[in-house]
């Protein structure tokens, strides 16, 4: 047997500096709910499954090229109704690709090298998974929240971490100040910040109803005049508005909520509008995100009244698509779990199908079950 001496060794090249150690911890087993197989089982996983199987222009290719290894003659009955369906399939991949190319235009080129991410509400939920996930790729990120960090904590994170209420313009405008010294030009946008009331109409507050549109609605503007002159001077950028199904649907006791992200629909839609007669503003992209019920401190007491039907989604699920729109460098739509993406087709039924629906749904219902009885309540997200 040949044996090498030591000097021949090779020597295994260090880990890059880079990559940055990150510490997990595992759930342990008695920690998971002990729920059964199919609380798990719902319509968001068989369209799932469905759109990589039976309704994928791939499969259904493969589908015909099955029954010609079998030597199937074109003119029997299942090679004709194999064939039409894979140009079927075909048809809707191809519509649906040049569908959003018309729409969206084509996407810009994104180095996170030279990207400066800006997230409002970034200290926890949704947009602190966001912010961590940059932070570990070693973006350029900094993180807008009325909530403090430890410095130390922040430097594990690799994320900069600004006190600002997002609803006060000078406080924004001092942060954008000190994140164009400390960063550069922000040229990714994440306007995440919100929060809820859960309170009836007549419980709630006119101060109330003044901070939920001022946190959730008029501090998109404030971000918007602040942070889009960067862009267009850059040439380039993405702007990520998150609202909420219920902004299309309304919901008993969420009277302010839902009509703050309601306005977030027409601000994104007339954000669009105008960048696109803007020519210097032909590299800005956009991102509309419309979850259903997410698995944050937000609504955590809130039960979803169908998980077959409208899951709770998590922030992991919305993040992946989020991140995936933005360093493709497109504009578009996230919409989870799959009712949300079909929402619109609502208000178009008869008004008396909407009320059995919203009855059937226990749509109304699900928060005022949450309420302990003439206790506010007001979380942040």
């Amino acid at each position: 047997m040949l044996q090498h001496p030591s000097s021949s060794c090779i020597n295994m090249p260090k880990m890059s500096s880079a990559m940055k150690e990150v510490s997990v911890q595992l759930p342990k087993k008695h920690e998971r709910p002990d729920e059964p197989w199919h609380h798990y089982l719902s319509i968001d996983v068989i369209w799932y499954v469905l759109g990589y199987t039976l309704f994928h222009p791939f499969v259904s290719w493969v589908v015909v090229l099955c029954l010609r290894a079998q030597y199937t003659p074109y003119g029997n009955l299942e090679m004709r109704i194999a064939i039409a369906w894979s140009i079927l399939m075909s048809a809707i991949g191809i519509f649906g690709i040049v569908s959003d190319r018309i729409a969206f235009g084509s996407p810009r080129e994104v180095d996170l090298a030279d990207e400066v991410i800006v997230i409002t509400g970034g200290v926890d939920g949704l947009g602190g998974l966001l912010a961590e996930t940059y932070g570990m790729r070693n973006a350029n990120i900094a993180v807008l929240d009325t909530k403090e960090v430890d410095q130390d904590e922040a430097e594990d994170k690799g994320v900069l971490y600004y006190k600002c209420d997002v609803s006060d313009a000078k406080q924004v405008e001092s942060a954008a100040a000190k994140i164009v010294e400390d960063l550069g030009a922000p040229t990714i946008l994440i306007n995440n910040a919100g929060i809820v009331h859960k309170k009836s109409i007549l419980d709630t507050s006119m101060e109330e109803v003044e901070q939920t549109f001022r946190v959730n609605t008029l501090s998109h503007f404030i971000t918007l005049r602040t942070f889009l002159p960067h862009m267009i001077r850059e040439g380039r950028g993405t702007i990520v508005t998150i609202s909420s199904v219920l902004g299309h649907l309304g919901a008993a006791n969420l009277s302010a909520y839902t009509a703050s992200k309601a306005a977030l629909l027409a601000l994104h839609h007339s954000l669009r509008a105008e960048l696109a007669q803007m020519p210097e503003a032909a590299e800005i992209k956009t991102v509309l995100v419309t979850p259903g019920q997410m698995s944050t401190k937000m609504f955590a007491d809130v039960k979803a009244p169908s998980n077959f039907f409208a899951p709770t989604a998590t922030p992991a699920e919305i993040g992946k698509n989020i991140i995936r729109l933005i360093e493709r460098g497109e504009s578009g739509e996230v919409a989870i779990p799959l009712y949300s993406q079909y929402v619109g087709f609502f208000s178009i039924l008869p008004v008396g199908i909407q009320h059995m629906i919203r009855r059937w749904s226990g749509l109304d219902a699900a928060v005022s079950k949450s309420i302990p009885s003439k206790v506010p309540v007001l979380e942040k997200m």
